[in-house]
Formats: structure tokens, sequence, C-alpha cells
């Protein structure tokens, strides 16, 4: 066999290991405080009932693509259900987030169109939009002046912006309200991902579209439903025609085999619980709340902000990943996270609030952070001591 493949990948690991960005597969382990599922839906009774029932009633898997064996009933009401949740015309369920992006940024956008891409969308849009074969133009983070700018230019061509209503790895909001008003006045079309949004914000927990009553200025909307709704696989939201076009051209779409039939029912169940619980939104934002405070306090640095994601920069890559080994350590489950996931210098623990925490497990956290991050120097004992006491 010949080796070059394997020297040079093996050459490549070297290298990711002594820049501090290699990684490697962990189980959970200990005090939830990286994954997404906020509202601690995953493991619900009532969803995981449905979903061992479905698979009674329609087997474990779909069979094919949905435009072959692979279509149901259930799915056709989810979808339908979704797309009323959302205010919208039509919905269309795919497996993953990843997909339903690449499906959107693939799809609609054509020669001569030009899509304006805030830097730090999720990986999924940028590939998508990579993919995609309009020009393409990445503005720097949240800068309403430079997408004014940029779809400002005229020409012959659609065009497009592209954000995320809550970044995942920083936790703040996208400009929407302004975003929507430049849309409109220029004839531009709104694309937002509302993976960690939806569930989580407005009155009926749609996501920051709805809390900011933006619903008639979006083009579409994709919303992931294995985070905060605890299941699985994505939708996009829109107008019919869209979500008709998706169905006819969509490469993602058309060729993946369509979803387990039995997420239809739990997705069907979480949005049940979602309408009926609505104390885990406000649980969910407490907690936020507190642990900013509590973080502050203590001298770690938090960005500013108020969602459930709760970014702590620390910059250097080995410094990220001793802090949430330390962590580890002592029974939080808390993960580095390091480039290209976040830009350049920027490593950090990316700490993601959930229901299921209690004011004891902030304080004991927040106490824990600030020793581990003095011990490896990313914090100034003074500040550490002062806040912690």
């Amino acid at each position: 066999m010949n080796e070059g493949l394997a020297d040079r990948v093996h050459s490549r690991l070297d290298a990711l290991e002594r820049s501090g960005l290699r990684r490697t597969l962990r189980a959970p382990s200990g005090i939830d405080l990286s994954s997404n599922d906020y509202l601690g839906l995953a493991n619900h009774p009532r969803i995981k009932d449905a979903a061992i029932a479905a698979i009674e009633r329609e087997g474990v898997g779909s069979t094919g693509s949905r435009l072959l064996r692979g279509e149901r009933d259930s799915v056709a009401a989810i979808e339908k259900r979704f797309a009323r949740f959302k205010g919208t015309e039509r919905a269309l369920y795919f497996s993953s987030g990843y997909l339903a992006n690449l499906a959107v940024m693939t799809t609609f956008a054509e020669a001569g169109d030009v899509i304006i891409s805030d830097e730090r969308n999720h990986a999924s849009l940028i590939d998508g939009i990579r993919l995609s074969p309009a020009r393409r133009e990445i503005v720097a983070h949240n800068d309403v002046a430079a997408v004014r700018r940029f779809l400002d230019v005229r020409g012959t061509g659609e065009r497009f912006l592209v954000v995320e209503s809550l970044f995942s790895m920083d936790g703040d909001e996208a400009p929407l309200a302004e975003y929507a008003e430049i849309c409109a006045a220029i004839g531009a079309h709104l694309i937002v991902d509302e993976a960690h949004a939806v569930g989580v914000y407005g009155a009926r927990g749609s996501g920051l579209i709805e809390e900011h009553r933006l619903s008639d200025a979006m083009f579409l909307s994709v919303n992931t439903a294995g985070k905060a709704l605890g299941v699985a696989g994505a939708f996009v939201a829109g107008p019919a025609w869209a979500i008709d076009y998706l169905i006819q051209r969509a490469r993602p779409f058309i060729f993946s085999t369509a979803p387990p039939p039995a997420l239809a029912a739990a997705l069907d169940a979480s949005l049940d619980v979602l309408e009926q619980e609505p104390w885990r939104r406000v649980v969910l934002r407490e907690h936020a709340e507190r642990l900013r405070i509590r973080l502050l306090t203590a001298g770690v640095p938090v960005s500013p902000g108020t969602s459930h994601i709760v970014p702590v920069i620390i910059g250097e890559n080995a410094a990220a990943v001793a802090v949430a080994e330390a962590m580890q350590a002592d029974g939080f489950d808390v993960r580095a996270i390091r480039p290209p996931t976040v830009p350049p210098d920027t490593a950090r623990l990316r700490i993601a609030v959930n229901v299921s925490l209690t004011g004891d497990l902030i304080e004991r956290f927040v106490s824990s952070l600030a020793f581990a991050m003095n011990r490896v120097g990313a914090l100034p004992i003074s500040i550490c001591l002062g806040g912690s006491s």
C-alpha cells in the first residue's frame, strides 16, 4: 500500500496535537453544562413514550427518501403543525439542521445573485453558501452598516441576507428588526437560522422571529429540532411556493433517506410540552441571568448578553482545554471550543444553561470555574478570590 496518504494524515494529526486543536470523542459525564438540551426535553417521559408508541406502529426506519417510500402521514402532519407554530404557510422536515441549511443555500441562490453572510454564521450555512453559484460577501459580525452597503449594490440578480437569530458560540442576537427593515426597503430576502432560539424565545416559544414580531418579514427560517425541542432533525419554514421548490430541487432533500417516522410523533409531543409547560422557558432565563451575574461577581469575564449560551473566552487553546478538563474532573460536563469553530485566539468554554440546573449547582459551578481558571493562569488571582468569597 502506498504510504504517502497515511504519512500526510499523520503529519496533519501531529500538527493538530501541537497546536492544541486535536479533538477526542467523549461521552456525557457529569452535570450537563455543554449540551443544547436547553429545556430538558430530550428525556421527557411524554416525548419518549410518544416515540416508543410510534416505533410500535410504524417501525424504526423510513425505508427510503420522502419522494419514494419514505413519506408518512405523521411527517406531513408535523410539518403542518410546525408551520402553524412558526406562523408560515408551510414547513419541510429534514433529518438534520446541516442538511436543511445546505438545501436552502444551494436551491434558491443562482449565478448572478449575491448572498450576504455574517462572519460568525454556522458551518452549515458557510458550506451551503460555498456550494452555491451565487457571489458571496462576508460581513463583520452584526455589522448593520456593512449589510446595508452590500445589499444596496444594484444588479440584476436576487439578494439574500443570511444570519443566525441567536449565534451558537457567542450567545448574542442578530439585529433582526434592522435587517428586516433593510431587506424590505431594498427587496432582499432574509433567511434566519433559529437553531438556538426555537423553543426558547417568543410567547409560544417559536423563536426570536416571533419575539420581535417579524414573521411577515422573513423569507425562510431554519429551525433545528434537536436542541431545545429535544428530538432531531430540522424544519425549513416559509411560503408555500418556496417549500414546494425545495421538494422539487433541493438535493439534500431529494437524495436523503427520510428521517425515522417515530421522530414525527416525538416532535408532536415536544410541541405539546412546549405549549403546556411554559415554565421551562421562564426557568431557563432565570438560570441564565443568575449564572451571568455570579460569573461577573466572581471576576470571570463573560461576553455581554442575556441568553442561555454563555461563552467564557480564554484565548489560548491549551488553556481552554486545561480549564475544561479541570471542570470535568470536578463533575461538570463543560467542553473547550477551539478554532476553527471560533476565531483564532478566542478558545473558550461554551457554557450552555438548561432547566435541570439549580441555584446551588450554579454557585458550585462558578466557584469551581473561577478556581480552575486561576490555577491555569486564565484568571488573575486577586479577581478570582475577590469574587468567590
